[in-house]
């Protein structure tokens, strides 16, 4: 569902709750802002809450398992419904703790962030970071439904916008290059929060997203492109350390360096980076050896018979997935932020 007004609106989100309890998961920063709003949402049910710390670097055992412990101290059954009312580190820890409780138990997304509502939001991916790589535990768990409220963005600072807008950029890049084309018309709407322009970029992200992953859920297959900049970027976030650069600029420099990568026509990657650029995101990795963060890249999820898969692009719109690569050319590319 995305619309405005929806949280603390007239949309009944006891209907996708089966049992008479749930458990909201949120943070510290969203919880004042929109955590009774949202209870308005839910008629008929005991509500509890857990309010956990904000940022990435909380993607973590720890967090997983106070939100486990919450859900023991409620008494949750297996028709308990946890719902995640935040940005993507809160729905990511609450739908792996909803999957992994009791087996598996209800699961409701209200993504608070454009990088949410956009991505991590939709496509049943859950997961906590360990020390050696981003995301490397977790589960496919899809929700009953996701809740996008577009109104939720006026709160949004405007680096979290900047960092969401890098995922909106991603999909016209693998697989919508009419779409690209307008997000160079319209970037700056988009970054000045027009609600009209915010609310096609959305929809548009999630039903290329909703595509891919109906095609392929478990990531065997086509749904890997949807990891563009990914690899560089999760290196960069493993190797600077958790919540330096946010998840969206670490994807925003990775798809200029998996651009470059790509080898696609020059005035494609002029395109691509001015756009990033335009969005107010980095084009260039920042200074990390290369070696660092070809380490890191080993350890990628993506890594099949001990080979880096990258996602690439033949042209804008069109993107595939690859081990065969230039090494050298990958070494001069991961040292250019050195």
């Amino acid at each position: 569902m995305i619309g405005s007004g929806l949280v603390g609106g007239e949309f009944d989100l006891s209907e996708y709750i089966v049992g008479d309890d749930c458990l909201v998961v949120t943070n510290d920063t969203v919880a004042p802002l929109y955590l009774d709003k949202l209870k308005s949402n839910i008629e008929g049910k005991t509500v509890a809450s857990i309010e956990l710390p904000d940022g990435e670097a909380y993607k973590t055992t720890d967090t997983l398992h106070t939100v486990l412990d919450k859900l023991v101290e409620i008494g949750a059954n297996r028709d308990t419904t946890v719902i995640a009312l935040g940005g993507g580190v809160v729905g990511d820890v609450a739908g792996f703790a909803a999957a992994s409780y009791m087996r598996g138990v209800g699961f409701v997304q209200v993504p608070t962030t454009l990088l949410a509502q956009v991505d991590s939001s939709v496509g049943g991916k859950t997961g906590i970071n360990h020390a050696q790589g981003k995301n490397l535990i977790g589960a496919f768990y899809q929700p009953g439904v996701v809740l996008i409220d577009t109104d939720t963005l006026r709160t949004l600072p405007d680096r979290e916008l900047k960092a969401g807008l890098a995922e909106v950029i991603k999909y016209g890049a693998i697989a919508d290059a009419e779409f690209f084309g307008w997000l160079e018309n319209n970037i700056d709407d988009l970054l000045n929060g027009d609600a009209a322009a915010l609310a096609f970029a959305i929809e548009r992200s999630c039903a290329i997203k909703a595509e891919v992953v109906a095609e392929d859920e478990r990531e065997s297959g086509r749904r890997a492109i949807l990891n563009y900049g990914h690899t560089f970027g999760h290196a960069i976030e493993n190797s600077l350390g958790y919540g330096e650069w946010l998840h969206g600029e670490a994807v925003a420099a990775g798809m200029v360096m998996a651009a470059r990568l790509s080898g696609i026509a020059a005035s494609d990657q002029d395109r691509l980076l001015a756009l990033i650029d335009k969005a107010g995101l980095p084009v260039a990795p920042p200074d990390i050896p290369a070696d660092v963060l070809l380490d890191a890249m080993s350890r990628d999820k993506k890594v099949q018979n001990k080979a880096v898969r990258f996602v690439l692009l033949k042209e804008l719109g069109n993107a595939y997935v690859s081990a065969d690569i230039d090494s050298g050319l990958l070494q001069e590319i991961c040292g250019a932020g050195s």
